[in-house]
């Protein structure tokens, strides 16, 4: 079973003066007549129900998230007791989620993009799925193919195609590669081997435990 892992933690100091420590940029309407998370959990349709689905925010967030989320069940939001960043996130969304479901296959994403392409993004994240029911130690990642040289990202550098996948468009990673200066981002967009880290992975939940 698929699950999705919504990270809405933000502290909202990077989007001030619009967004706040208690109303940050993913509880916003910054795109369109939705808040960045509604649109975040919109996204996942009939893909991933929302009995299956973790918001994983602030404490003091909870229920501003509740309000917003109201078809996701209240047990499915849950407040940290203190700021530990990603991993200690998605470290604690795979422990609740393998305890429900061992064989529990997890979604993680951000509350912050702007996708257009519903479609496109569901076909994708069936596509990773795939990934991992063929080699369920896998450990999946999205890449962004870059527009222009952005200095704002990280990047992924793809390596080899996994042939034997039937996956289309699916590379082993080569490396993960912090934010460039304008310089070597240029040179990326060059090489046509490296994506933009989109901050969303796929794997098994008992796989990253």
């Amino acid at each position: 079973m698929l699950h999705a892992v919504i990270m809405a933690g933000g502290s909202g100091t990077r989007f001030w003066p619009a967004s706040r420590e208690k109303y940050p940029k993913q509880l916003l309407k910054l795109v369109g007549e939705n808040t960045m998370l509604q649109a975040t959990f919109e996204r996942l349709g009939d893909l991933i129900s929302p009995e299956h689905t973790l918001v994983m925010t602030n404490q003091h967030l909870v229920d501003p998230v509740r309000k917003q989320l109201p078809s996701v069940p209240p047990e499915q939001i849950i407040g940290e007791p203190m700021k530990r960043d990603t991993a200690a996130c998605i470290a604690l969304a795979a422990s609740l989620i393998a305890a429900a479901d061992p064989e529990a296959i997890m979604l993680v994403l951000p509350a912050d993009h702007v996708i257009s392409t519903h479609q496109q993004f569901q076909d994708c994240m069936r596509q990773g799925v795939q990934l991992i029911q063929q080699s369920p130690k896998r450990l999946v990642t999205f890449g962004i193919r870059p527009s222009y040289a952005a200095e704002s990202f990280g990047y992924v550098q793809r390596g080899d195609a996994l042939s034997d996948s039937k996956v289309a468009g699916a590379y082993r990673v080569k490396a993960f590669r912090e934010k460039p200066d304008r310089q070597t981002a240029e040179l990326y967009l060059q090489a046509g081997t490296y994506d933009w880290n989109s901050g969303i992975f796929m794997w098994r939940a008992s796989t990253i435990l």
